[in-house]
């Protein structure tokens, strides 16, 4: 009998991991007003990367610069220009919901978030009650900030606390002390309470379970109703990477990383969290929207060098969703921001099979999976029962109690969620096997 890996679901931060390249080539594309009708196309949800961090973290290899000579105010009007010229290309007429990411968007000054935000009430319609986050590094620096983060129209903190160890903080180069995250958490759950998360690695170098265990009980002491998980991992470029070549650092074996998820799951778990998705825990409804449209395949534009997109352009001749990034440089992103009004260096027509792949990678990873309503809505046709059933991997599946197919949808099971990672490429590969067979009927193409 075959045996799934207790792979560790990798935590996707903003699609960073997802390629604009198309997975596959197709003729048929996914149409403006092919998926939901028109409240597909005119709703969307809003990524801002700051690119700027003070520091470069041992393990981090996203899009960041380290600049002690920011300039603020040409920041400040790009992301503005380059929201309104996005906005003008696409269908968009509501934004569901803002987030400020990075980099480190609490080195941003308040007006610039102030700023954004305003530009986008201007533009588009804003409900009352949008969720507004950003992400915070706990310094004493930037906890300052967080009361004028809030009157700029801040209402959700993610805090990136990573680890209640002081000898691990300095290992992921972190800059702040476990004192420090302490401080700036009780700051952030009196300044947005209920709707402060709290950001943590797990897999660290030498992390024992015991330890481990301790650590997740004193993080419940002090949190408030949302956590995220994210396994440690390791990527080339990064001065972790190269210690660990260089046999300074050791990885955890993958079962005792795995020993440390399915450790977490349980306590926080039995502490009234809900696992909604493989890396994200959330009680007392503090489930972030603004994730969650990502993994329903909803529309989002990304602003600010790097940010990554996905909607319908109403541009002539233009039909099908793209795939976008912006330029990755701050210089060079903010003076393409100047000269043509946005910075996108790439955008991908996507197919309908490139869009149904994210919809059951991401998906598969909350705790609802892909409804069956969500996938008709962009497959027009093939179901998923009859693009999954009667195959013998997910047959499989199902037998191991790893995977459930009904009237309802596809999803994991409990025990299947914590290693979706692994059976997802068995999945994907038979979606594509079913599409190559069934193209001219399924994709309708000519």
């Amino acid at each position: 009998m075959r045996r799934f890996a207790r792979w560790i679901p990798q935590n996707l931060r903003q699609l960073d991991n997802i390629s604009c390249v198309p997975l596959r080539s197709t003729k048929t594309s996914v149409g403006a007003k092919d998926v939901d009708g028109a409240s597909f196309q005119q709703e969307a949800v809003l990524y801002v990367h700051w690119p700027y961090c003070e520091k470069r973290c041992t393990y981090c290899n996203f899009n960041k610069y380290i600049s002690n000579a920011v300039d603020h105010r040409r920041m400040r009007d790009s992301l503005c220009t380059e929201f309104r010229t996005l906005h003008s290309l696409s269908h968009v007429t509501r934004i569901q919901s803002i987030f400020f990411g990075g980099g480190t968007p609490s080195l941003a000054e308040p007006e610039t978030i102030y700023k954004v935000i305003e530009t986008v009430k201007d533009t588009v319609d804003l409900p009352a009650d949008v969720e507004v986050t950003i992400e915070v590094n706990p310094s004493s620096t930037e906890a300052a900030k967080l009361g004028a983060f809030k009157d700029a129209g801040i209402n959700r903190v993610s805090l990136g606390v990573q680890a209640l160890n002081d000898m691990d903080l300095t290992v992921l180069g972190r800059q702040h002390t476990v004192e420090e995250a302490l401080r700036t958490l009780d700051i952030c759950k009196k300044l947005f309470h209920g709707r402060t998360s709290v950001d943590v690695i797990f897999g660290r170098p030498g992390q024992m379970l015991s330890a481990w265990n301790e650590e997740l009980q004193q993080i419940l002491n002090l949190c408030d109703d949302h956590i995220s998980l994210y396994q440690l991992t390791l990527e080339r470029g990064t001065s972790f990477h190269k210690d660990v070549m260089d046999r300074k650092l050791m990885m955890l074996p993958a079962n005792k990383m795995a020993d440390l998820y399915e450790a977490a799951v349980q306590v926080l778990e039995d502490a009234g969290f809900s696992r909604y998705e493989a890396s994200n825990f959330a009680r007392h409804g503090a489930e972030s929207s603004h994730s969650q449209a990502y993994w329903q395949g909803m529309q989002y534009i990304g602003i600010g060098p790097g940010a990554h997109g996905r909607f319908v352009p109403k541009a002539k001749n233009k039909t099908v969703r793209e795939a976008r990034i912006q330029t990755l440089e701050p210089e060079p992103w903010m003076y393409e921001v100047e000269k043509y009004g946005h910075a996108t260096r790439r955008a991908v027509p996507q197919s309908q099979l490139d869009v149904l792949q994210e919809i059951l990678m991401l998906g598969l990873r909350t705790k609802i999976g892909v409804p069956s309503e969500r996938w008709l809505k962009f497959s027009h046709g093939p179901t998923l029962d009859e693009v999954f059933n009667n195959t013998y991997m997910v047959k499989l599946l199902q037998n191991e109690k790893f995977l459930i197919l009904d009237d309802k949808g596809l999803r994991t099971t409990a025990q299947g969620l914590n290693v979706v990672d692994s059976i997802m490429p068995e999945l994907l590969n038979v979606m594509d096997k079913y599409f190559e067979l069934m193209q001219p009927k399924a994709l309708n193409v000519s």
